[in-house]
């Protein structure tokens, strides 16, 4: 889909009549004076619970025409995003204060619900022309900027809970002049083109910002019963004592009131999300990672350069030898070169291999092409849940690479193709199966709590038909391809008869296990900015260095694989293949502890077992496609190097 995008581009660009357009965010919308503008809402959102919920499942005001849910895609109804239309609604340069309306007394669970959101913290979150709301705050003198405002708030020692229920909105526009000028880019990055198709000036305003000052405000409801929506009402201080704010109690009749004020801004449309792009400690941001990114760089360029030398010693004496000496050689030396018997001898479990091998293939491939296109601008944080929605349809397409490399790797292990369609079904409901069953058992947590993260049933149909009509049928062309392939040919035989494997001071998985420690380094830091985005709410944007990670980690994979099993290799032991697959793949070990280490640490606001439990799940998922993809990456270096090493060494 995003390789369809990019011809579309493409082709528009290089029309005769060319007219730029914004892809794939959303359009650049041009506002005059007195234009209607609503604000939509999204699901309220808790750091404490990570449990998404309805904005209308609280009692707050609804519009005059009903609720209508706006139209999601399939990233943004996984992630839980709920976005309804709301009573908010503003006219272009017009600064107003308007009532919205009155509750009827609050019952006790409405009173209970209430001051449950308001005890976990729970967020409200407003978009307005795809921006959402920010709340900027000042404390010891530094502003402090988050998106949403809370639902209410909870005096320190106090029992009682207040409700924000006046929202001061202050929207930064931009005057606009010429609809010559037209955004092109990706994302909400773009840049000016001047259409020569269109001349014409015209003017309008752009919304480049939208902040929030919530407010509650106790209002007299005999009063306020008596004034209709979008009644105009004076204009409101926001309260500093307690008694002035409107407390959460039963038969307490709330009032919603807001305030707006257009601000003109020198900010551009397409420098509108810098605000929000703007992370706290961006210099410690990017010095760790640049840091990390040397050390790991300096320290596996040692370890691959001494390894190559060691390994052209070894070749340049064994063929420098004549026959008779090499045959003294054999039997008087230990080492690599006695294992050449038995070096390609069928690995325990060929199958399971040969199926997170194809697994592998796809995930890897799917991140890569994921990871290029967010890093050149494809998937910004105004698509919401293009990001997953991209991945998604990657995956299912990848398919095809996946089936063909696992029956490949099956015919180089078997010698023949027999039993390749058992293979290519296996890969295609191996790593989906494990995701679904995971899912399933947390979506059933979701449904108990009445959260929006919770999957609907149809997504779920949605979700096994583009599996079943897409992925499976693909997995197996992949898999037929792979059986037309020619198969990689040993350059050695194997011997009957295996080669006792000399015993060992220290079991070889230690050794493996504690490999993925260099991968690990590569990731760490990046990973803490991932899991902040995931559980805290934040903005990730850097792309371009997580593409750089995504390299180096793919070096560093292969590097510690293909040490690890040279170093196998020379105390004769020939069982290396799954171990050349968790010498980088157990990288996936330590992502999983860093993330409990995370919870415990960094979410220590997380409340519940139930928010334990979704964050332990969803982490599980993460490190075993983790797994299986570093792991393929090793395996596969692994195996070229084994069947170089081999080739290069003169056998009779």
């Amino acid at each position: 889909m995003p390789g369809i995008c990019l011809v579309f581009l493409l082709v528009v660009l290089f029309a005769h009549s060319c007219h730029g357009f914004y892809l794939p965010g959303s359009y650049m919308h041009t506002y005059s004076t007195s234009d209607t503008i609503v604000a939509k809402v999204n699901s309220l959102t808790s750091i404490e619970t990570e449990l998404p919920f309805s904005y209308y499942s609280l009692p707050y005001c609804k519009p005059l025409g009903g609720i209508k849910k706006s139209a999601e895609n399939l990233g943004e109804l996984l992630m839980g995003d709920q976005i309804d239309n709301s009573p908010y609604r503003f006219k272009m340069n017009v600064n107003e204060s308007l009532y919205v309306c009155t509750t009827s007394p609050l019952n006790e669970h409405e009173v209970k619900l209430l001051k449950q959101r308001t005890r976990d913290l729970y967020q409200v979150n407003m978009i307005l022309d795809n921006l959402p709301v920010m709340r900027i705050a000042k404390q010891n003198g530094v502003s402090i900027q988050w998106t949403g405002f809370p639902v209410g708030f909870t005096p320190p020692n106090s029992n009682d809970d207040y409700i924000i229920n006046h929202l001061k909105f202050k929207v930064l526009v931009h005057e606009y002049e010429g609809s010559g000028v037209q955004i092109i880019g990706t994302g909400e990055e773009g840049m000016g083109v001047i259409s020569e198709a269109d001349k014409k000036k015209a003017s309008g305003y752009e919304i480049v910002g939208f902040e929030v000052t919530p407010c509650s405000v106790k209002y007299d409801p005999e009063v306020m019963t008596k004034l209709h929506m979008y009644d105009s009402i004076s204009p409101v201080n926001c309260p500093l004592e307690l008694d002035k704010s409107q407390i959460i109690r039963e038969r307490e009749r709330i009032s919603f009131t807001y305030e707006v004020e257009f601000v003109k801004s020198d900010i551009r449309w397409p420098s509108r999300w810098d605000a929000y792009l703007k992370m706290e400690g961006a210099r410690v941001h990017w010095f760790s990672i640049l840091n990390s990114l040397m050390v790991i760089t300096f320290l596996a360029g040692i370890v691959f350069v001494i390894f190559l030398r060691t390994v052209r010693r070894d070749l340049t004496r064994y063929e420098e030898l004549d026959k008779e000496a090499q045959a003294q050689m054999n039997e008087e030396l230990s080492g690599w070169k006695l294992v050449v018997g038995d070096v390609f001898r069928e690995p325990d479990c060929a199958k399971l291999l040969c199926v997170m091998i194809g697994d592998g293939v796809q995930i890897t491939g799917m991140a890569a092409v994921t990871i290029v296109f967010a890093a050149f601008g494809f998937m910004s944080p105004a698509s919401r849940g293009m990001l997953l929605t991209g991945m998604i349809i990657l995956y299912l397409f990848l398919g095809i690479a996946a089936g063909y490399a696992a029956v490949r790797l099956w015919r180089t292990l078997k010698g023949t193709s027999e039993g390749w369609r058992s293979i290519s079904w296996s890969v295609a409901c191996f790593f989906p199966g494990i995701v679904f069953v995971i899912l399933t058992v947390l979506n059933f947590i979701l449904w108990g709590s009445k959260s929006t993260g919770a999957i609907p049933i149809s997504l779920y149909f949605v979700l096994l038909s583009l599996w079943f009509c897409i992925s499976v049928p693909l997995t197996l062309v992949g898999g037929f391809l792979g059986t037309r392939a020619e198969a990689i040919q040993y350059p050695v035989r194997t011997n009957q008869i295996p080669r006792e494997i000399p015993a060992r001071k220290y079991p070889s998985w230690l050794l493996v296990l504690g490999a993925g420690t260099l991968p690990f380094g590569t990731l760490f830091i990046e990973l803490f900015f991932i899991l902040s985005s995931i559980w805290l709410g934040r903005f990730y944007y850097v792309f371009g260095f997580l593409l750089i990670v995504l390299l180096l980690l793919i070096i560093v994979c292969a590097e510690v694989s293909v040490v690890l099993t040279y170093m196998h290799l020379c105390v004769e032991d020939w069982r290396w293949w799954w171990k050349a697959f968790f010498a980088s793949g157990s990288v996936a070990l330590y992502v999983f502890l860093y993330s409990i280490n995370y919870l415990v640490f960094d979410l220590q606001s997380l409340s519940g077992p139930v928010s334990a439990i979704l964050y332990l799940g969803y982490s599980m998922i993460m490190a075993i496609a983790i797994m299986l993809s570093t792991g393929t990456i090793g395996f596969i270096t692994s195996f070229y190097f084994v069947h170089y090493l081999f080739s290069s060494v003169k056998i009779d």
